[in-house]
Formats: C-alpha cells, sequence, structure tokens
C-alpha cells in the first residue's frame, strides 16, 4: 500500500520543449524566399541555409548550457597595469567564428546574387539570431560599418578596414562598434560633447561614451566634435578608430563598467572613457550624423529582422510545448482556446516576417541602384518600429503560452522577452522613428508610398483577401488625411499605421502566390487574422 501511493504521488512535471531544425521546420522562411527568389539562387544557397540550421539548433543547445555565463571585465592584470579586457562567454566565441565562416556579414559584399544577396544574407541571419545571445548586434554594427566606409569614399579606410570587416577567416575578422551615446544626448546626439582635438598632427577623442555595445570590437565608428565646431549635429563629425595598439595596449581609453541591462546580458556594453584615443576622419570634419545614415539603414534593418526571428523562435517552441503539455486532461493543442491563441501570434510573426524581409530586398535593391532610395528612406524607419513593437508584445504573449515555465529563468525562455525588449530603444525608439518617418514623408511624398502599396495589392485576386486589401486601403486613406494637416503629437499613431498596413499588404500578396502557386492556404489564413487585428492605429 505504501509503494502504491508512494506511486500515485510522482511529483509533477512539465515536458519541455523540442527546438526543430530552424530552417527545415520553417515554412514561412521557405515559402518566402520560394517567391522572392529565381529558383536557380534558392537552390544554390538552400544548403547553406539547411546548414544554419542545424548550427542554430547547436548553438540552442549550447545557450542552455551557458545560461548563467556573462561577460566580464577585467581592469588590471595581476601586476597592476591597466588592461580593460573583456572576457567573452563561451557561445559568443563560437559565435564569432561560425558568423565569420558563414559568411554573416561578408555575403552582403560579395553580391554573388546582386539584389539578392541581401536576402540571402538576412535568411541566414534570422536563423542565426535566436540562437546566438545577441551576437547579431555586433554583426549588424559590422555591416553598418562597412557600407559607411563605402559610401564614404575614402580610400585609405576602406582599404585598411573592408578586407576584415567583410572577411570569411576567423583569424582576420573584424567587427565594429559604433560609439553615438553619451549621457547628455542619447538619441538626440547632438548633444555630444567628446572632443576632437588635432595634436602634433594626429586627431585624438576625449569625452565620455555612455553606451558602447560590443566593447570588444577592433574599431569603432564614433561621433564627436572637432575643436571650434559650432553645437548640434552639424558640428559633429565622424571618426574611425581602432581600439588596440599595435602592442595589445588600450588606444587611449579605460573601460569604466560594463553596464547592467535587463536584457541581452551576453552582449557586452561598456561606459568608456576617451583619453586621447588616436583617431582618423572618415570625411569632412562636419555633419557627421548624416555620415552615419548608411550604418543606420543597415543595422536598422538586422534589427528588424531580429525582431521576426524572435518571435519565430517564440512560436516554434510554442508549438511544439502545446503538442506536449497536458492540462485539464487533454493536451494544449486540443484546446481551442490555446490554439486560438497561437494563431494569433502567428498572424502577427508572420506579418512582421513579411515586413523585416521587405526592408532587407530594398536596402538589397537600393545598394544594386534598383530601388527608389527616397522609397527606402521612408521604409527603413517603419520597418524597424513596427516590428519592435511586434516582437515585444508578442514575446510577452509567447511566455505566457508556458504558464509559469515562462517566467523561470532556467527554462531560457524569459529572455526571449528580454532581449526582445531593446529592439524598441536602440538604432532609435519607435517615437524618434516616428518623427523620421515624418521627415522621410517629406521626401518620398504619401503618393508614392500608397503606389508601391496599391502595387503589391495589385497582385491579389477576388475573394476573400479583398477584405484586408480593403482594411489597407480604408487605413492609407485615413493617414493621407491625418498627413494633410499632420502634427507631431499624432506621429507615432501614423507611422505605426503605415507599418502595420504595409505588413498586412505585403501578407496577402504572399497568400496570394502562395494559394497560386502551391494550393496553401495557410498564409491566407494568417493574413485574415491579422487583419481582423486592426491596422489602422489612428482610429484610437
Amino acid at each position: 500500500m505504501l509503494l502504491h501511493l508512494t506511486a500515485r504521488a510522482m511529483p509533477f512535471i512539465q515536458p519541455a520543449p523540442q527546438l526543430a531544425q530552424p530552417y527545415r521546420a520553417d515554412p514561412v522562411l521557405r515559402g518566402f524566399l520560394r517567391r522572392a527568389l529565381p529558383p536557380e539562387v534558392l537552390a544554390e544557397i538552400e544548403p547553406e541555409l539547411a546548414a544554419m540550421g542545424d548550427t542554430a539548433l547547436e548553438l540552442h543547445a549550447l545557450s542552455l548550457e551557458d545560461r548563467c555565463q556573462e561577460p566580464r571585465h577585467v581592469p588590471f592584470d595581476p601586476w597592476g597595469k591597466r588592461i580593460d579586457r573583456i572576457e567573452l562567454t563561451r557561445l559568443w566565441r563560437a559565435a564569432e567564428r561560425i558568423a565569420a565562416t558563414a559568411g554573416l556579414v561578408a555575403t552582403a559584399y560579395e553580391r554573388r546574387h546582386g539584389v539578392h544577396s541581401r536576402l540571402h544574407q538576412f535568411a541566414l541571419a534570422h536563423l542565426f539570431h535566436p540562437s546566438s545571445d545577441v551576437y547579431t548586434c555586433p554583426l549588424a554594427m559590422t555591416d553598418g560599418a562597412a557600407a559607411t566606409l563605402l559610401r564614404s569614399g575614402n580610400r585609405d579606410l576602406v582599404e585598411r578596414a573592408l578586407p576584415r570587416l567583410t572577411s570569411r577567416d576567423p583569424e582576420r575578422f573584424w567587427t565594429s562598434g559604433q560609439w553615438m551615446t553619451e549621457s547628455s544626448g542619447g538619441s538626440d546626439v547632438g548633444l555630444g560633447s567628446t572632443e576632437a582635438r588635432l595634436e602634433d598632427g594626429a586627431w585624438r577623442l576625449y569625452g565620455r561614451k555612455w553606451f558602447t555595445s560590443a566593447a570588444t570590437s577592433q574599431m569603432a565608428l564614433a561621433l564627436a566634435r572637432p575643436q571650434g565646431n559650432p553645437p548640434g549635429g552639424k558640428g559633429l563629425a565622424l571618426f574611425y578608430v581602432e581600439t588596440r595598439l599595435e602592442d595589445g595596449s588600450a588606444n587611449g581609453f579605460t573601460v569604466n563598467r560594463l553596464k547592467d541591462k535587463l536584457g541581452t546580458r551576453k552582449l557586452p556594453t561598456a561606459e568608456l572613457e576617451l583619453d586621447g584615443m588616436l583617431a582618423t576622419p572618415v570625411g569632412a570634419l562636419r555633419d557627421g550624423v548624416r555620415a552615419m545614415a548608411p550604418m543606420l539603414n543597415v543595422t536598422r534593418t538586422w534589427n528588424a529582422v531580429s525582431a521576426a526571428s524572435l518571435l519565430r523562435r517564440g512560436l516554434m517552441l510554442a508549438w511544439d510545448y502545446a503538442g506536449r503539455r497536458v492540462a485539464f486532461g487533454a493536451t494544449l493543442a486540443e484546446q481551442p482556446l490555446h490554439l486560438d491563441t497561437l494563431a494569433g501570434l502567428e498572424a502577427e510573426a508572420q506579418a512582421a516576417f513579411q515586413l523585416a524581409f521587405h526592408g532587407a530586398e530594398w536596402l538589397g535593391l537600393t545598394e544594386c541602384a534598383a530601388g527608389d532610395e527616397a522609397l527606402h528612406r521612408l521604409l527603413t524607419p517603419l520597418v524597424k518600429l513596427t516590428t519592435a513593437r511586434q516582437a515585444v508584445a508578442g514575446c510577452s504573449e509567447l511566455l505566457e503560452c508556458f504558464g509559469g515555465a515562462g517566467y523561470v529563468e532556467d527554462t531560457g525562455l524569459p529572455a526571449l522577452l528580454r532581449d526582445a525588449q531593446v529592439l524598441s530603444i536602440w538604432e532609435g525608439t519607435t517615437n524618434v522613428l516616428s518623427l523620421e518617418t515624418l521627415k522621410a514623408m517629406g521626401g518620398c511624398g504619401f503618393g508614392g508610398f500608397r503606389n508601391h502599396v496599391e502595387s503589391l495589392l495589385a497582385e491579389l485576386r477576388p475573394g476573400d483577401l479583398e477584405g484586408p486589401a480593403r482594411a489597407v486601403r480604408d487605413a492609407l486613406a485615413r493617414s493621407e488625411a491625418w498627413w494633410a494637416g499632420a502634427e507631431e503629437a499624432g506621429a507615432r499613431r501614423f507611422a505605426l499605421t503605415l507599418g502595420r498596413s504595409l505588413a498586412l499588404a505585403l501578407l496577402a500578396r504572399q497568400a496570394q502566390w502562395a494559394r497560386d502557386r502551391e494550393q496553401d492556404s495557410a498564409p491566407a489564413r494568417a493574413a485574415l487574422r491579422f487583419a481582423s487585428h486592426g491596422v489602422d492605429a489612428l482610429l484610437g
């Protein structure tokens, strides 16, 4: 009897979700690539994507093993010499080598597939990011630095840095930092107080950079104000710096501390004191913020793809868990309310994916002089701000799908939400990007944006997707009326309306293609559900 009672009183054990191979089990990514890429291009890159899916599985397991490890600042060596070394986690050390050999930056600059090279690159990044403990942050800034140096036309710096930034050799590969943020400025970088002084024929930087992510990078692009320049953004200049001298010592900087952040905790974000750091002007000794525009176009696209990939990873785990977890006598997958919740999340995730990869596609088009740059300047902030908001809301809901386990750190699940939260902050907050949207709309014109969306809707045929098309057109009509008398207070609702309307149009286009070419109605169900969530924030 005692043995019988003991057996009946076994502890409650929940089954852990199992991650499927992220490429083979992702119909959204694979369906998009089949539509967007020429068949011969997809056939060539698919083995790389499958291999990255395998790598992502391995890194996911390592990230759970390595969960409690964080970067560590070592200010001095054992004999008291200042060294400011930052020790990285085991996963980050592995991720650096993987990123180099897989060409997560190089792919975009090799341009083996012309305008499609960015889609190739970001498909790899989409698979890599959720398993990388945010190693995509230095990759985004490295990519942005390469684009900025190329646009600058500074031949010496391009010859010096570009072969390293785009190398596939882990021993040669460099990453780059992006040193903009100061305690006085934040998003208002024009308030930056770092000073550049010309001393004995060399430029040196003095000041404090308050938030520098990926502080272990071998180089950085930094904003500083040349001595005597006027205040504001026009008085700043863009400088190239290498963080270490030939002997390996720090190039005129000390690490005050590593930041204690809500999320991205494996990413070494430092507060740096610059005290005579050797630097080289990238271009003119003014208009440094404008000179960084190519970097921001790139890093904001990485931000959007990272947002979409976090949602996809959370959903893959949640769908698997729903088939394992038994509650109230049935698996969660057999319970209509839970399925409805997952269907809503699926719709948001698919819309975010289509929007993020539309941004990636347009980055490739404009780099190859095949796209309207004015439209791209509008699309970039819209794509970033919309997908970031979707990631924060979606990851919060996803944790709830795991019940209490979603709130327990050693499951690894809370990192989804903590890491998503930064996506609406760095590279421009939602409000900052909403104001940039107003500025970019002035250059593109509302008609240019409306025509772009209409070109997507033109691919739809009569049927149930006409409802989402009407929702898009109604939202655009309201947005155009608002734009005629635009006031700053409504900029956020205006930008989110444009972003969600574009996302719905893209999702509906994919749905029509999937029905016509593959007899697949799953994307149409997602489009109809996303439309039911509402795309018009101006109604609020």
